[in-house]
């Protein structure tokens, strides 16, 4: 196959200097435009949906990153800088990361006091996500597919255990690609619609809401948190503590979890159900490989373990500027006041990654070391709480996310095609899948309340 490319499209080709800046251009665009916006409140019949400025950031950076894309000569460099901009979501989102920590560090007797609840709903997680979704897929003619794209909500330790299992050139391979490509496209906006819906509804306390939000994924946790905050604003501390909580043992149990029960009980019951439910073939027919754009997408994945130190660095820098101009626009925290409590998180951030880099051999989360020192820095029996947790109040939680949105709408435009791909029935199957995770969670938070 020729390597030729045309003149105007070689010339595109940019290094990553080029790429970062050009990305964090329209990052401060997207998000400054979001928070200028603000919230809008949508009625829905009996319940009202509102969407917040992280709505608004991930569609004017999908925006940006479609049009970019269409550019005449310019469709290698955008798939390149929408690369780039997966690998920095990662990056970006640590500061969130170490504020659910402090709220979760400051929350502690009330986390521990909700007890069976935060503990059991983690069973509604796990099997939400094929209790509706693999029977459906079933009758929409998906056949293997179904148990990659149901098992979970198909992040990335997700993507990793069924690429060890069946491999990616696998039915199973490209349903769990399939449901992390449309969760990282479509699962923040279906979650926050969804969240909202609920809340507004009045059948659920907002502390089960809340745990119910801690799907695995900080995206759509984010999302949640802020449809349910809206519809419940005297609630909003605990909201984000709970629902950091439920998302921090997601995260850490989940992986066993998932290895160990969610996918052999998804197996079990395909074989089930597959002869009573489903037609005769496939509507994937019987190919067993992944195309081009499907590639790519996979690899993606791993792309934020490659990203080199000193672009974590600026996208630190960089992303939490925005934020702090961001809180302003929203608080009326002027940068100066916030500042601090931006470079506490900041060098706990920056911790995090220290000690992730040096333990790489336990294999935990990086996620996950950054939240652990952000409690202790607030939990009650830490000396560092008298001085952390009242410069924290000086950052709002939001505010912080909206970088991480503004990337992932920069993303997204190099899936698309991936999207058309796949077809309407799975993605309809994936966010049946992303419901069902959210409604069991926060169903069985509820009881255990």
């Amino acid at each position: 196959m020729s390597s030729y490319k045309p003149a105007s499209e070689a010339a595109v080709s940019r290094g990553p200097v080029f790429q970062f800046i050009l990305l964090s251009v329209a990052m401060i665009f997207a998000v400054l435009i979001a928070e200028a916006i603000g919230n809008i409140t949508v009625p829905m019949g009996i319940t009202k949906v509102v969407l917040f400025p992280i709505v608004w950031a991930l569609l004017i950076g999908a925006a940006i990153s479609v049009i970019h894309r269409n550019m005449p000569g310019q469709r290698q460099s955008s798939v390149q800088t929408q690369f780039l901009a997966s690998a920095l979501i990662q990056v970006a989102i640590g500061f969130f990361v170490v504020k659910l920590g402090f709220i979760i560090g400051e929350s502690l007797p009330k986390i521990a006091a909700a007890g069976w609840a935060l503990v059991f709903q983690e069973l509604g997680h796990f099997l939400g996500t094929m209790v509706f979704a693999l029977p459906l897929a079933l009758i929409l003619g998906i056949k293997r597919e179904a148990v990659g794209a149901t098992f979970s909500i198909g992040r990335e330790f997700s993507v990793a255990i069924i690429s060890e299992r069946y491999g990616m050139n696998s039915p199973e391979g490209r349903g769990v690609l399939a449901e992390y490509v449309i969760g990282t496209v479509l699962g923040a906006l279906f979650i926050a619609f969804l969240a909202g819906t609920m809340a507004g509804l009045g059948i659920f306390h907002p502390w089960s809401l809340a745990m119910g939000a801690g799907v695995g994924s900080g995206s759509m946790m984010s999302a949640a948190v802020a449809a349910i905050t809206a519809q419940h604003p005297a609630d909003a501390k605990e909201i984000a503590a709970f629902a950091a909580a439920a998302n921090l043992l997601t995260t850490t149990v989940g992986t066993y979890f998932t290895l160990f029960l969610s996918l052999p009980l998804a197996n079990w019951l395909y074989y089930k159900l597959e002869p009573v439910l489903s037609p005769k073939r496939s509507v994937y027919g019987n190919t067993q490989s992944t195309s081009t754009e499907m590639n790519e997408a996979l690899s993606s994945v791993a792309k934020a373990e490659d990203t080199p130190v000193w672009l974590m660095a600026v996208t630190l820098i960089v992303s939490g500027g925005v934020a702090l101009l961001g809180n302003w626009i929203a608080t009326g925290t002027s940068p100066t006041d916030a500042l601090p409590a931006m470079l506490i998180m900041g060098v706990i951030a920056v911790g995090g990654y220290l000690v992730h880099r040096a333990l790489a051999f336990l294999k935990i989360p990086l996620v996950c070391w950054v939240s652990l020192l952000a409690v202790f820095a607030t939990a009650p029996f830490s000396p560092l709480a008298a001085y952390v947790s009242p410069l924290a109040t000086k950052m709002a939680l939001l505010p912080l996310v909206t970088p991480v949105l503004a990337f992932a709408g920069l993303s997204l435009a190099k899936d698309l095609p991936i999207l058309k791909q796949l077809g309407w029935r799975i993605i309809v199957v994936s966010l049946v899948a992303n419901a069902g995770t959210f409604i069991f969670g926060t169903i069985i938070a509820e009881f255990f309340h």
